[in-house]
């Protein structure tokens, strides 16, 4: 059955909370019963003007007046049936021309079609948003473009990247996810009004097509009672992929705020507390918040996969899970999408601090740089690796920087000259090719802002 509008105003922007309203989910399931029967009336099968008497009687009451929800959940009290309440209550709306709603027709050919339209809506409104930030995360990429940084691999230095190179990261995994949605909308703009098992017993194919391409649906390739659960869990599983590409892009967020790395924070607002003990605190609230969403909407995906094994023809299982889901998963996914944005559009990156974490190894990513010249002058692979392990272990220890350490080697410099080991082990060198990621993925290279190294510094 269709969702139910199960949702938490915490996390609900308005545009979803009056789209899974009961208002609207009536409302959408009255166009369904209208398409129809415009459709059965073009097929000779209705008589002719019935919708339109339907139409004008029911006008926009079922949005705009929210008694008539009440109504209809009142009769589904003694009903224990939604669809025959909400026919009950046009029935008694409209009189005697409402009998020729819903014929031939069972429950899910308008559960089914009219859930499929409120999640093509849900999922528009999740894109807009989407758009949205890609652009922020394109500026501050830009912006960013030539800020260095270290590069981390299993939380340790590895070698040189660019702040805007890693947003630029975030930028591309979440234009796939915009791609993902854009699929998943196609995937979900399928309906049915085929009758109790699929078989058209009292309607036609030319009904069911006539009916939904008003509607913008396709009519599923072969329906049972219901239009296969396959389209829903890959629907869900698209909105998860979105919801852990912002878990990704906030859990780097918290890691770059922490203390001992303080390399970016979240915006902190002019009255804004961090603990109710501590008055110092500035905490990650939005990255970990945006963390925690996730994993629901993850547990939504899962429950939407639960939902394709379904008996025979069909039986109800999917139904409380789908009245869930359906308002929660596309909610909160809005949510989450409208916060993220406002994280990276707020986001206070210390490029000072930025470049003083990549100095604080003292050179040690160039270790690659130098093994690389030692190959290229003949030393064997393995051989070079332990000439500057050596060193590198030295510099963990002392201090000292790698590159002097190397610089002073004589095995190192009769192969090497000291001017070509330190020119390998520049930010010049460690990231000339940083433009060009940053074009593929952002477009050309003429948007890219000018350095943003502290004086001194270039890439």
């Amino acid at each position: 059955m269709l969702a139910s509008g199960r949702v938490i105003p915490r996390y609900t922007p308005d545009e979803l909370s009056r789209l899974w309203s009961p208002g609207h989910r009536y409302a959408t399931w009255l166009a369904v019963e209208l398409a129809a029967c415009r459709a059965m009336e073009r097929a000779g099968v209705v008589p002719g003007g019935t919708a339109d008497v339907v139409a004008a009687k029911m006008g926009d009451l079922l949005e705009r007046d929210p008694g008539a929800a009440d109504e209809i959940d009142r009769i589904e009290r003694t009903t224990r049936h939604d669809v025959i309440a909400f026919l009950t209550f046009v029935e008694r709306t409209v009189g005697p021309e409402a009998r020729w709603l819903h014929r031939g027709m069972t429950s899910s050919d308008v559960l089914d079609s009219s859930l499929a339209i409120l999640l093509r809506e849900a999922i528009d409104l999740c894109m807009v948003r989407h758009e949205r930030l890609l652009a922020a995360l394109a500026a501050r990429a830009r912006e960013h473009a030539r800020t260095p940084m270290i590069g981390r691999s299993h939380g340790i230095h590895a070698e040189p990247i660019t702040f805007g190179l890693a947003l630029a990261g975030h930028h591309a995994e979440l234009a796939r996810g915009l791609s993902r949605l854009r699929a998943a909308r196609d995937e979900i703009a399928v309906g049915k009004i085929a009758g109790a098992v699929g078989t058209y017993a009292h309607l036609s194919p030319a009904i069911e097509a006539d009916a939904l391409g008003s509607l913008g649906l396709r009519a599923e390739t072969v329906s049972t009672q219901i239009v296969s659960r396959d389209r829903h869990a890959t629907y869900f599983a698209a909105l998860a992929g979105v919801a852990g590409a912002i878990e990704r892009l906030a859990t780097n967020v918290r890691h770059w705020q922490r203390t001992e790395v303080g390399e970016a924070r979240e915006a902190f607002g002019t009255g804004q507390k961090g603990s109710s003990a501590m008055p110092h605190k500035k905490n990650p609230i939005l990255s970990e918040n945006l963390c925690g969403l996730a994993r629901l909407v993850r547990t939504y995906a899962m429950a939407a996969f639960e939902d394709t094994a379904l008996w025979h023809e069909r039986d109800i299982s999917h139904s409380s899970v789908e009245r869930v889901i359906g308002p929660d998963a596309t909610a909160t996914l809005a949510f989450m999408i409208e916060r993220a944005t406002a994280l990276v559009e707020g986001l206070v990156v210390d490029s000072e601090r930025l470049y003083r974490n990549l100095e604080s190894s003292r050179g040690l990513w160039a270790s690659e740089a130098v093994l690389l010249l030692l190959v290229d002058r003949g030393v064997g692979r393995q051989e070079g690796y332990e000439m500057v392990q050596k060193h590198a272990l030295r510099a963990y220890a002392s201090g000292e920087p790698l590159l002097d350490l190397v610089a002073s080697d004589p095995e190192i410099c009769a192969r090497v000259p000291a001017e070509e080991l330190r020119a390998a082990g520049s930010l010049d060198h460690a990231l000339r090719h940083v433009d060009a990621i940053l074009e593929r993925a952002l477009g050309p290279a003429s948007s890219l802002s000018p350095s943003a190294a502290p004086a001194g510094e270039r890439i």
